[in-house]
């Protein structure tokens, strides 16, 4: 589900995901690799050397296990990343607010993958390679980064900028909607995109049930979490810190 950015204002988009919904299957992940031209891991590949830009962690209660997607969080209120970058190749966009990422700036340093505490960056470790044939594939309106420089959710930009330019072409102004490829290709219907100024969607964000990873850093992240068992929100909260030591693939 998508919700218009509000009118007349820039918008603050965020994410809703059910967690009582998400089935693990992995949709989420695929479409948003098909649409960002994230290749597909070498043989080699590792949790620490692959480009998922999404990720869903299995977490385990007393009754029946859980399943957590982690991307980029899209701090709003204090960006670790925006801050140490020396290149700037980071910036939140005004309009959106949405956290991307300028792979022509990015000089390989990896201070923002350090400062992330989502562990919600990847890094190029080689240039891109697809099998053969898959090239003509590739969404035309996303660039292939090369090797050396980190990548991350960007709320799938490609489609935004489509879709700008669209209204543009029609001579449209104001808002424009748009929905990011993991919300369109969930079949549980789990993961809700929308404009965090919209009251409406603003509410179903702070609603009994609903929280967000890390919050008490501060980093005022805009994709919130929602379930009715308190076990799982309990399991999830130690999630992020297995995963940065290596306990979570």
């Amino acid at each position: 589900m998508t919700r218009r950015a509000t009118p007349g204002k820039a918008a603050r988009y965020g994410m809703i995901i059910d967690l009582d919904r998400c089935n693990g299957c992995g949709a989420c992940m695929i479409a948003c690799a098909v649409e960002n031209n994230v290749p597909p891991p070498d043989a080699k590949a590792t949790p620490r050397t692959g480009l998922n830009w999404v990720r869903v962690f299995r977490v385990e209660t007393a009754t029946r296990p859980a399943f957590v997607p982690v991307m980029c969080m899209q701090c709003g209120d204090e960006t670790p990343c925006v801050s140490v970058c020396p290149q700037n190749a980071v910036d939140v966009d005004p309009s959106t607010g949405v956290v991307g990422q300028i792979p022509e700036r990015c000089l390989g340093c990896r201070y923002c993958m350090a400062a992330c505490p989502y562990q919600a960056r990847v890094f190029n470790w080689r240039d891109p390679q697809w099998p053969a044939g898959m090239e003509q594939a590739l969404n035309p309106n996303v660039s292939a980064r090369q090797r050396g420089t980190v990548e991350k959710c960007n709320f799938c930009h490609g489609r935004w900028h489509a879709a700008v330019e669209a209204a543009a072409n029609e001579g449209k102004t104001g808002s424009v909607s748009y929905t990011p490829a993991c919300v369109e290709a969930c079949p549980a219907q789990a993961i809700e995109f929308g404009d965090l100024n919209d009251a409406a969607f603003a509410a179903k964000a702070r609603a009994a049930g609903a929280f967000r990873l890390l919050e008490p850093l501060g980093t005022g992240p805009k994709v919130y979490y929602r379930t009715g068992r308190a076990e799982v929100r309990g399991a999830v909260s130690g999630l992020i810190e297995e995963a940065k030591n290596g306990q979570r693939s």
